[in-house]
C-alpha cells in the first residue's frame, strides 16, 4: 500500500472523523491539508466553531502527514499536542495544513495551521504543534 492509500485509510477507518465530516484536499510526503464543512453541530454556544473540533482538525491532519513517512507497518500515535487558538472561528469551512517539521526516526513533530473560510476570505484561527510516534500496533 503506498503512502497515500495509507493515509486515506486513517481517515476512513475513523468514525469519529467520519462523523465531523473532515475530508483530505491534498497528500504528499510529510504535509496533509483537509477541509471541513461547518455545520451546526460543529458549534459551541455562542456560534462559534468548537475549540475541540478544531482541535481534532489539527491533531488528525498533524497524524495525516506523519503517516505519510512511516514504514509501511507502523501506525502513527499522538503523544501530545499544544494548540493555540488565535481567533474565534466562524465561517463555512475549516481548512487545516500540516506539515512535518521533524522527522525522526520514531518520533516526528508536525505543525498544523487551521483556517476559517468565511465568504471566501481565509483567517487564521489555529496554530498546533503535534509530537506522534510510529509505532508497529
Amino acid at each position: 500500500m503506498d503512502f497515500i492509500k495509507k493515509t486515506e485509510k486513517i481517515f476512513e477507518d475513523a468514525n469519529f472523523i467520519k462523523n465531523l465530516g473532515i475530508k483530505i484536499l491534498e497528500i504528499k510526503k510529510g504535509y496533509c491539508e483537509t477541509q471541513l464543512e461547518i455545520r451546526d453541530f460543529h458549534r459551541q454556544q455562542h456560534g462559534f466553531i468548537h475549540a475541540g473540533v478544531i482541535a481534532t482538525l489539527a491533531d488528525h491532519t498533524a497524524g495525516a502527514a506523519a503517516t505519510t513517512i512511516v514504514h509501511k507497518e507502523e501506525e502513527v500515535l499522538t503523544i501530545e499536542f499544544k494548540i493555540n487558538f488565535l481567533r474565534p472561528a466562524e465561517g463555512e469551512f475549516l481548512i487545516c495544513r500540516s506539515g512535518l517539521i521533524r522527522e525522526g526516526r520514531r518520533i516526528m513533530v508536525a505543525e498544523s495551521d487551521v483556517f476559517s473560510i468565511k465568504s471566501g476570505a481565509e483567517k487564521a484561527v489555529a496554530k498546533a504543534i503535534v509530537t506522534l510516534m510510529g509505532a508497529k500496533i
